[in-house]
């Protein structure tokens, strides 16, 4: 696969985690808690994904490297807001697990990149 083949089909991915993740979200019920972690996932999420495609339009190295910096950082956000909605139960578990699976992925191919990307600068 070539890196811009891999670059849209990874930019697809971390849009279509916000996507799925946003529609999941805007079902629930609300509550004070659920009120907070849905605001914020939703911005952790939507953040994954247009700073990913920051890193595909980076003019050079250093801002291509910032920016993956901020997409670890928001994927990782994104798996803790994850992880608040399984202890509390506002979604069912097998949702939470099916996007779990999909932002750890997202996290160990973006930190992985970030890692390569810093010992050429």
């Amino acid at each position: 696969m070539s890196e811009i083949d891999y670059n849209e089909n990874f930019r697809e991915r971390t849009k279509r985690l916000a996507l799925d993740i946003i529609n999941e979200l805007t079902q629930i019920k609300y509550s004070i808690e659920s009120s907070v972690i849905k605001k914020q996932i939703i911005r952790s999420a939507t953040s994954v994904a247009a700073n990913y495609r920051a890193v595909c339009r980076a003019r050079s190295n250093k801002e291509r490297y910032a920016k993956i910096c901020i997409v670890v950082e928001e994927i990782d956000e994104t798996v803790f807001w994850l992880e608040l909605l399984e202890e509390l139960k506002i979604l069912p578990i097998a949702k939470v697990n099916e996007f779990k699976k999909e932002a750890d992925e997202i996290l160990k191919a973006t930190s992985s990149y970030k890692k390569q990307l810093s010992k050429s600068l």
